[in-house]
């Protein structure tokens, strides 16, 4: 599933379009039975897919409220050293014009950099794009560098952030683990 998310302001916490307040955010892996209803809610992608099983799925919340503001499901890829970015997708409530927090999609690639940090890998990550507006997007905004396209069950355009640009990621985002 090739990534299709804009990140629309990198802010170290969460934005509240309306009142222009940030608000303090932290990330914790989301449980299954959190997962299964979002369909119904007006989420794009089936987050209890099979297709996601080998996958850590990690859900970003804001400080003190259990809502899921975005979704990022990563996956540890030891044999090369990087953290696979599988699928990320922003809540309902942050697309579009009436959207209620902007920096949602930047929160959680730098999710995708903490841990692979976490794993040892320094932070390196890669992803495939959906599009080339959004290869042209991930370079301008994550100093992501495409690699190549692929014609595999649809077209996708493969980049990766190096381990530089991802601890400028993590300089910018203050990302608070919840247990």
């Amino acid at each position: 599933m090739p990534i299709n998310i804009l990140l629309d302001k990198f802010t170290p916490c969460l934005e509240n379009i309306s009142t222009g307040e940030t608000v303090s955010t932290t990330f914790s892996k989301a449980k299954p039975e959190e997962l299964k209803s979002l369909r119904k809610q007006g989420w794009k992608f089936n987050w209890s897919s099979k297709n996601l099983c080998d996958c850590e799925i990690y859900k970003l919340t804001v400080e003190g409220d259990n809502t899921i503001n975005g979704l990022i499901a990563i996956e540890n890829f030891r044999n090369d050293n990087a953290v696979y970015v599988r699928l990320v997708e922003s809540a309902p409530h942050n697309i579009g014009k009436n959207k209620q927090y902007r920096g949602v999609g930047g929160h959680l690639f730098a999710i995708a950099a903490k841990q692979s940090i976490n794993y040892g890998y320094g932070g390196f990550l890669f992803l495939d794009a959906k599009n080339i507006e959004l290869v042209n997007h991930y370079r301008k905004t994550l100093n992501a560098v495409f690699i190549g396209s692929k014609l595999h069950a649809g077209k996708y355009y493969r980049m990766y952030v190096d381990e530089i640009d991802a601890r400028k990621l993590l300089e910018i985002y203050t990302l608070q683990e919840r247990k």
